[in-house]
């Protein structure tokens, strides 16, 4: 399988995307060094060819959405096929929430069939390996509280940042 890669600088720091012919396979959430996003890219990394072209319309997209502009990443090819049939379908799910709004753990367990699966949708949106097209920064508790987002309780600076951007 060919791998490539792409480093974009935002607003909120670099981002990492990494697509197969497929689409996506994943992302990273922004940092202050670009060398940190080929980090969390993983070790496929150390496989893919850098490919700024193959990115060039999500690049574009990714600029608007930082600029506050209601973009949606909906229909951009992701490829999740390695993922059991649950994280996709959780993963789906969450892409369907639309920009400015969020919906809790509860509500994704029950669009794949789980209504008590709140735990274990929390967990798939820990998974998420293409954060801002897969939304979870949209996903949050019950009572609208924030919870867990990347890697660590110092991320949720990050998701309310995310949800500003987006409510304006």
């Amino acid at each position: 399988m060919t791998l490539l890669y792409d480093l974009v600088e935002t607003p909120f720091g670099w981002m990492g995307l990494m697509a197969s012919e497929r689409g996506l396979r994943r992302t990273t959430l922004p940092q202050r060094d670009p060398m940190e996003c080929v980090a969390l890219l993983g070790d496929a990394a150390g496989n893919a060819a850098p490919s700024p072209g193959r990115f060039a319309s999500l690049r574009g997209r990714l600029g608007r959405y930082f600029d506050g502009e209601p973009v949606t990443f909906a229909d951009e090819p992701v490829d999740t096929d390695d993922a059991s049939p649950f994280l996709r379908g959780t993963w789906d799910a969450c892409r369907s929430i639309p920009w400015g709004e969020t919906r809790s753990y509860q509500w994704l367990g029950a669009r794949v069939g789980k209504p008590r699966a709140s735990r274990a949708a929390g967990q798939s949106m820990a998974r998420n390996r293409l954060p801002i097209i897969i939304p979870c920064h949209r996903v949050v508790a019950s009572d609208g509280s924030l919870r867990g987002f990347g890697s660590g309780a110092s991320q949720l600076t990050l998701k309310q940042r995310l949800l500003d951007l987006e409510t304006g």
